[in-house]
């Protein structure tokens, strides 16, 4: 018997036809198929696809190298039977040529991709890398070095009264005359005048986002994209004119001497009890000033006399919590969550009261006045007329061990801490001239079981 002719709606699918929009209407695909093909007859290699479940496409078919190769020209409802023919013509001429019409697609897919990257690299800004940068780098950084990044692009332009030097306006960061430019025009000597330009009037604020502004460059000379639109990136801004410009930064010195701590407790006795009572406590801490800033009563551990510290080395430490350290803080109202909670902030700790001291060292008669950091440096510089061990103070400040036997066999748990901080604390106390008495903890032991 004679195999049966495929038949699709009537129309035989064995033979190449004129195809029309009736024709297409009618074709529906044969049971038990997936899917079936309907060949023109005008355009050789042009097919009608029809699946199982009732989709219809143009489709081109022929043989290259004694391979099949086909492919979807569009659906039938999108293209007209002669905008199909016309494309199978033209796939026919390119098959022809030796050339297989899918693999030239496909290389005119990368050719137009690598041009949008080639102009998206072009048109790639300053800005644009800063923000991917900062926010790629944000979750291994902490506060402050974030708010660093955040200030050297600030715009400026705030009205504020403070820091302003009078001109009533806040000024744009450093960084920010970059904020438009193209990165790939970021140069060695973009970076020589802009350094030769800040330099005049904010040297050390330059200096650091020079810093900040290498860190990202080495960013970029990594990044898939920026590296392409600023190939030698890490070299822009390494140049020794910049570093000459910038200047090295000066080692501080402001240390309170030991015959200043009485009129420096004096004055700063005198002073709003918030900040008098951060000042004292960042002094006889040793603490940086943000740690302190940031105490909340969370941290504050009255029953086994210690206090929590956010480190920004280790993450956080425990110190003793010295007697007098205990007073100031007790002496305080509790606001919010904070130890040092502002008034005119609820919620936050109080500004860093660097006026404030300032006023106290100008009472005292102590010039040049101490900076915040310089009353921890005062601790590290009074704890060597009691020759503490040096191990103590690095830890108690939060300094990494700096030699192998404290880093690995040296262990100090917070009662030896406290034997020696107590100590200090007394006699700074004693040198200030400060009448203080420590509250005295007598502990009774009895007896409540015995072996037999």
């Amino acid at each position: 018997m004679p195999k049966a002719k495929p038949k699709s709606g009537g129309i035989d699918l064995s033979r190449p036809v004129a195809l029309s929009a009736e024709l297409l209407e009618r074709l529906n695909c044969p049971a038990g198929k997936q899917q079936a093909f309907l060949r023109d007859s005008k355009a050789p290699g042009l097919r009608v696809r029809v699946t199982a479940a009732g989709a219809k496409s143009f489709v081109f078919e022929a043989k290259l190298n004694r391979r099949t190769i086909r492919r979807t020209i569009g659906g039938v409802k999108l293209w007209s039977i002669e905008q199909a023919r016309t494309e199978a013509r033209r796939l026919a001429v390119v098959l022809d040529g030796g050339q297989d019409p899918r693999e030239l697609e496909r290389e005119q897919q990368q050719a137009q991709a690598a041009l949008k990257v080639a102009q998206a690299v072009q048109a790639a800004t300053f800005a644009e890398a800063w923000r991917d940068y900062v926010e790629e780098r944000t979750p291994f950084w902490g506060a402050a070095h974030l708010e660093n990044h955040q200030r050297a692009l600030n715009a400026g332009g705030v009205v504020t009264l403070r820091g302003t030097r009078g001109r009533g306006v806040t000024v744009a960061g450093p960084l920010h005359a970059f904020m438009a430019l193209p990165l790939r025009e970021l140069s060695p000597e973009v970076v020589e005048r802009w350094a030769a330009k800040e330099a005049q009037h904010r040297q050390a604020s330059a200096r650091l986002a020079w810093v900040l502004l290498k860190a990202f460059l080495g960013w970029c000379s990594e990044h898939p994209k920026y590296r392409l639109a600023l190939p030698n990136a890490s070299t822009v801004a390494t140049g020794r004119r910049v570093r000459e410009l910038l200047g090295k930064p000066k080692a501080k010195t402001d240390a309170l001497l030991r015959e200043q701590l009485p009129v420096w407790f004096e004055a700063v006795g005198q002073l709003n009890a918030t900040a008098s009572a951060y000042l004292k406590v960042l002094l006889l801490t040793g603490a940086r000033p943000g740690e302190v800033l940031g105490l909340k009563w969370a941290d504050v551990d009255s029953r086994w006399r210690g206090l929590t510290i956010r480190d920004k080395v280790e993450g956080e430490r425990v110190i003793p919590l010295t007697p007098y350290v205990a007073h100031l803080l007790a002496s305080l109202p509790r606001r919010g969550a904070h130890v040092f909670e502002s008034t005119e902030k609820p919620g936050q700790p109080i500004a860093p009261p660097r006026q404030a001291l300032a006023r106290a060292c100008a009472v005292a008669g102590i010039a040049p006045a101490l900076t915040l950091h310089g009353l921890r440096r005062s601790f590290k510089t009074l704890t060597e007329w009691l020759e503490v061990p040096v191990g103590v103070v690095a830890q108690l400040q939060g300094h990494k061990p700096s030699a192998t036997a404290e880093k690995h066999y040296t262990v100090r748990p917070l009662d030896m801490l406290r034997l020696h901080h107590e100590r200090i604390e007394a006699w700074m106390l004693e040198q200030a001239g400060v009448q203080f008495e420590a509250p005295s903890e007598t502990v009774r032991l009895r007896v409540v079981s015995q072996a037999r």
